[in-house]
């Protein structure tokens, strides 16, 4: 799993930690197990989520190739997601970030290390 920063287009306007899981052994763990997370998930290459064995609501984003924002979602444990016909990428993060990050459809991402 690599690690890098998103920024953040909410009202803090920083650098949001970010891990990118690119296996496909991590892309299948994703955040089960934890309790929860500093930051966000990038799952690539995906489509779509479920939140089976999730120990807390988590926010999901899916995103184009060129890592725009397509579809903002909160799941609840135990959901399974509506796969996204264009979603390369999904970031997950605890419920509630997203909308404090100002993260929306249309937004496009930037992942710098």
């Amino acid at each position: 799993m690599a690690y890098g920063t998103a920024p953040d287009h909410g009202p803090r306007r920083g650098p949001v930690p970010l891990e990118i899981a690119t296996s496909y052994r991590a892309r299948t763990r994703g955040l089960l197990g934890r309790d929860g997370i500093e930051g966000a998930l990038l799952l690539t290459p995906a489509g779509s989520v479920h939140t089976f064995r999730m120990r807390f609501a988590i926010d999901v984003a899916y995103l184009d190739r060129h890592m725009t924002v397509l579809a903002v979602r909160t799941m609840a444990p135990g959901r399974l997601g509506l796969p996204r016909l264009r979603a390369r990428h999904v970031l997950e993060a605890e419920a509630g970030a997203m909308a404090r990050w100002g993260l929306r459809p249309g937004v496009r991402l930037e992942i710098s290390p």
